[in-house]
């Protein structure tokens, strides 16, 4: 697969998680409904697997992404998951978009890459100034169960920027679906224990669209979602790589406004584009990157 199609397929996928993780978990608790698509993508990973015989690597750098990515995999989700109950879908993946943000602290410190330029650091503000705008609340309308959501989601955002990065790091070239296999089996064990320690039931019934949601996430947002990643994070910069969140989350608020009755207010608005306008700033150069990708097809 070229890294433009797959990039643009990431976009694509990243844009319906958040409104898919939303659904799955009506009618049934955040813990299993996230062992639920974890065991469905492993299943279907290994499937692929299989069909193209490909064999899991063992060796010492594979076995570091795999622990890399599934801790980061592990801390990414149930933190999503938890915080999903609370916050609106589009806010999930703009509150997201920071990762670029994130990722490129990280990359100058363990990577050494140029990520703190003047205007790369003005970006970061602006994208702070319009994550205040959306959530410094107005007195007592404010939920303590959305900050507590908004918290949990920027755990997850950190979590996920650290382990991309720390896998650009270890620089594997094990097969994207060996890698995701590898840190399923890693986080597995870590949802479950989560899943019995707070609740450790199966639902007796659950609703249409919450096992579709389920199902999708673990086919594409887990198996062919996660594949995809692996494969972009090998070919690109962990900086280009994080640029996919400049993309969705206007995607993912349109989405959860016709699909999900979710209000996009006018604060919200406002405070969504500076994020966005200070990702843009961030990532100096995005439109020269986005073609670099199309001439390497």
């Amino acid at each position: 697969m070229s890294v433009p199609l797959a990039y643009a397929s990431i976009i694509l996928i990243w844009s319906t998680t958040p409104l898919a993780v939303r659904w799955s978990t009506e009618g049934t608790g955040f813990a299993f409904a996230v062992l639920a698509r974890m065991l469905i993508g492993v299943l279907v990973a290994a499937f692929m697997l299989r069909l193209g015989r490909m064999a899991i690597p063992l060796h010492a750098r594979a076995r570091r992404a795999y622990l890399v990515s599934g801790l980061g995999l592990f801390g990414t989700m149930m933190l999503t998951y938890w915080g999903a109950r609370h916050v609106g879908s589009g806010l999930i993946s703009v509150l997201f978009g920071l990762s670029p943000l994130v990722a490129g602290v990280f990359a100058a410190c363990w990577l050494g890459e140029r990520s703190l330029t003047p205007m790369k650091i003005g970006g970061m503000l602006l994208s702070a100034a319009g994550l205040a705008l959306i959530f410094v609340h107005d007195g007592p309308s404010a939920g303590s169960n959305e900050t507590a959501g908004v918290c949990a989601l920027l755990g997850a955002v950190v979590a996920s920027s650290a382990s991309l990065v720390g896998m650009k790091r270890i620089g594997d070239d094990s097969p994207p679906l060996a890698t995701t296999v590898g840190a399923i089996v890693v986080a597995l064990p870590l949802f479950a224990l989560v899943w019995f320690a707070t609740d450790g039931t199966l639902p007796r019934a659950l609703p249409l669209r919450t096992g579709g949601a389920i199902a999708y996430l673990g086919v594409f947002g887990s198996a062919i979602g996660f594949a995809l990643y692996f494969y972009v994070v090998r070919h690109l910069e962990a900086s280009k790589v994080a640029l996919i969140t400049l993309i969705t989350p206007v995607a993912a608020l349109m989405l959860g406004h016709w699909l999900n009755g979710e209000v996009i207010g006018p604060r919200l608005a406002a405070g969504t584009g500076l994020i966005l306008a200070g990702l843009a700033a961030h990532q100096h150069g995005a439109w020269r990157v986005l073609q670099n990708l199309r001439l390497k097809a």
